[in-house]
């Protein structure tokens, strides 16, 4: 078997035709799952069943588990084919679209100001008159703020009921459909994320931006960890979904590799 660094860096060039495994430090962007990993109110969660977990009859220790999960929920991926009937399923995203250069925007401030705020037009041309347009084919990682309620469920979604009463009380913010669409056809991003439940801010009812971005064949990956500790350029993202055949969506394990400077 090769070894993971060699398998990762086969992908990366394959990938961005960067020629080598970017050198820097590794950020996990992606939160444990556990019983106590947040999901929609109206799903049960995740569930680990332990099978074995000790001396077998042969004198050798041995430990398996069993595990269920919705597609959608803790640190995940939502295909296209999750709001687009002829997007690509989670097993078929191509690999471009989860591998490359990402640029992230901080729109903390304005977040934690107002929960239900949706991120504008406006918000990435301010982000580009301090850096610089963002590149066509990028990951766009939207850092809300948001991320440092992981574990408390009623800051993080606004409410800690379950089930479909809970829903119209959801309170977090996300991507204004009108900047979704301008970042699809204006910049032409291949994937974007966020560190909130969704990438429609939480009183959405018609999940616009998930349906502009979807029939276009974007996924987006939503609550993504550890956001606070990435620069606004010079990473690369790897974001590889558990490749579920026809899934509209799944658990996703992302990681940033900062550039060295």
């Amino acid at each position: 078997m090769q070894p993971l660094a060699a398998i990762l860096a086969l992908v990366l060039v394959n990938a961005t035709s960067a020629g080598a495994l970017p050198k820097g430090a590794i950020v996990d962007l992606s939160h444990p799952y556990d019983a106590e990993t947040i999901f929609w109110p109206t799903e049960s969660g995740f569930v680990l069943e332990p099978e074995h977990d000790g001396l077998t009859d042969k004198g050798y220790y041995y430990r398996s588990n069993k595990f269920s999960a919705p597609e959608h929920g803790g640190t995940h991926i939502d295909a296209p084919a999750h709001f687009a009937k002829d997007g690509n399923f989670v097993d078929a995203i191509p690999l471009e679209q989860l591998v490359g250069p990402a640029v992230v925007v901080d729109v903390s401030r304005k977040c934690q100001a107002d929960r239900d705020y949706r991120i504008a037009i406006d918000d990435f041309r301010d982000w580009e008159k301090v850096h610089h347009e963002i590149p066509e084919r990028s990951i766009v990682l939207l850092r809300t703020g948001f991320g440092k309620y992981w574990r408390d469920r009623k800051s993080y979604l606004g409410t800690d009921e379950r089930g479909p009463g809970a829903v119209p009380k959801l309170h977090f913010p996300g991507l204004d459909p009108a900047a979704a669409g301008w970042l699809v056809r204006e910049r032409k991003i291949k994937a974007i994320g966020l560190d909130t439940a969704s990438i429609d801010y939480g009183q959405s009812t018609l999940f616009e931006t998930h349906v502009e971005l979807m029939t276009h064949n974007v996924p987006a990956m939503e609550n993504l960890a550890n956001l606070e500790q990435l620069p606004p350029t010079g990473i690369t993202v790897v974001a590889l979904p558990m490749k579920i055949a026809g899934g509209s969506g799944g658990p996703l394990r992302a990681i940033a590799i900062l550039e060295e400077r």
